[in-house]
């Protein structure tokens, strides 16, 4: 990968909570427009991974690089959507959006029209001035990441946003994500547990260790979209990754 064409690069990453070993040496790059799905056993810290880059938690040893500088959030354009809900209960739908926007003190008017373009995008037109309480749980996810796409993030980082839903309303959700990244060419880190999911949505897999965490392996995703999740070639490759996540 030349360097003109990576986005993330992650350099002997190692965290430790006391003598607890979490993430050893754990190196690898992410090109630009990339759509990364992060994968392992439960609890072989992968939210650990997510913190370090969100400077949460600070690296014991070793750096992480956005667009070759150590990741700095008073200078990159970094996004982060939660497992929780994070939609602000005492504010409307558009006043969510706009709320990173004006944080960053962007003129009136181009939060005005970036909140307009991806409220369209996520079909919450008609539900601009309604509250949160006043949402189902599929349109407080839209508001999430219609949010984190208004400030056209230079990476953004999604920690099992969809856990919590249904299957219908996760697919209709990660069909949304896909045609946002697809629009906006957003470089995505996306943390899953279910393997279906990675398999569904992800240009790569990058497959974890128990921990103390390593990386398996990184596996190339080109399945064609959209997937069909019944197709023998997206089955063989969600069973791949089962069997790399299952067997140590």
């Amino acid at each position: 990968m030349s360097k003109e064409n990576v986005k993330v690069q992650v350099r002997h990453l190692t965290k430790k909570f006391g003598d607890l070993l979490v993430l050893n040496d754990v190196s690898f790059e992410v090109k630009k427009g990339q759509f990364l799905c992060v994968v392992g056993p439960t609890g072989c810290g992968k939210t650990t991974f997510l913190n370090c880059i969100t400077k949460l938690y600070e690296p014991t040893s070793g750096e992480i690089l956005l667009d070759g500088e150590p990741v700095d959030l008073r200078k990159h354009n970094v996004s982060y959507i939660f497992q929780e809900y994070s939609a602000m209960s005492w504010l409307t739908v558009e006043q969510n959006i706009a709320f990173g926007l004006n944080i960053k003190h962007f003129p009136k008017e181009e939060v005005k029209a970036r909140v307009d373009e991806v409220i369209a995008m996520v079909g919450l037109e008609k539900f601009r001035n309604y509250y949160p309480n006043q949402l189902s749980a599929s349109m407080l996810q839209r508001v999430v990441i219609a949010r984190a796409f208004a400030t056209k993030p230079d990476l953004l980082l999604m920690d099992e946003p969809y856990g919590q839903l249904d299957i219908e309303l996760r697919f209709k959700l990660e069909d949304e994500l896909i045609g946002l990244w697809e629009q906006l060419g957003t470089t995505i880190i996306f943390i899953t547990h279910n393997i279906e999911e990675a398999v569904y949505i992800s240009e790569d897999i990058l497959v974890l260790t128990n921990k103390p965490t390593t990386i398996k392996t990184m596996i190339n995703n080109s399945l064609p979209r959209p997937r069909n999740v019944t197709s023998r070639s997206f089955i063989d490759l969600r069973e791949q990754v089962t069997e790399l996540i299952k067997w140590w």
